[in-house]
């Protein structure tokens, strides 16, 4: 019963909101060249759910999709082949093509440093999670939040979104990515632990040394923020000169 209550939730909360417009930054092909697999690309939602999010955050941002190249099967009937992988409130975790968010304002965020290798066993680890559903507790959690000036103090705000069942079969869009690049061991936004050590000097010595937090702590604004991946503007990829801009009052 509760599971039925949380999908027809999920199925209102999922609606694009009436008045909510959107500004594609980059040009669909210009997206769809500059993408590398293990890019994570994080989308300014239009949804119900994502005003929620966005206010919580105080970010642009309320999803993120992983970008896998071509390693998925193609559809059937000549449909685009799927290149990304998300958490969907609906579908659960499902595999959609990037003309999805053709119209949508987006970010690429790149990891640094990764071999061809450790690109794979993320990928893999995120293909894995497919057909798993969507943590519908964390659909619960953020509802009491969609009123037009949430009571929620900015302090509290992390907190609230440290949600979700912790169930290894579902998950939430930034949570399903963090776990993805945590099995390689890559930072995303890692505490900082002071530990003390042992000196024979007999003076306090402390060693500063990194903890992964764990995945549901994680938000799609948080690879935008993070010092470890790259943001990658595609209109600046391909030689851009803004001599060349076509302006309006201009021959």
């Amino acid at each position: 019963m509760l599971r039925k209550i949380g999908e027809l939730l999920a199925g209102y909360l999922s609606r694009p909101r009436d008045k909510a417009k959107h500004v594609a930054t980059s040009a669909p092909e210009l997206l769809s060249q500059t993408l590398l697999p293990g890019d994570v690309l994080l989308v300014e939602g239009n949804t119900i759910f994502s005003t929620a999010i966005k206010y919580l955050t105080q970010s642009t941002w309320s999803h993120a999709a992983l970008y896998v190249g071509d390693i998925l099967p193609e559809m059937v009937h000549g449909e685009e082949q799927p290149r990304l992988i998300e958490a969907d409130t609906v579908d659960g975790v499902r595999c959609i093509g990037l003309s999805h968010y053709n119209s949508f304002h987006t970010r690429i965020c790149r990891p640094v440093g990764l071999s061809p290798d450790e690109i794979d066993k993320v990928i893999t680890f995120a293909k894995n999670m497919l057909g798993h559903q969507y943590d519908l507790r964390n659909i619960f959690d953020l509802a009491r939040y969609l009123f037009p000036t949430p009571p929620v103090p900015e302090r509290y705000r992390r907190k609230l979104l440290s949600l979700g069942s912790g169930d290894p079969t579902q998950a939430i869009c930034s949570s399903l990515i963090a776990q993805a690049f945590h099995f390689i061991r890559y930072p995303i936004l890692p505490e900082n632990v002071v530990l003390k050590q042992a000196d024979p000097a007999g003076r306090d010595c402390y060693r500063e040394m990194l903890h992964i937090r764990h995945h549901s702590l994680f938000t799609p604004k948080d690879f935008d923020v993070s010092p470890y991946f790259q943001i990658i503007k595609p209109t600046l990829s391909e030689d851009f000169d803004f001599h060349n801009l076509p302006w309006a009052d201009q021959d």
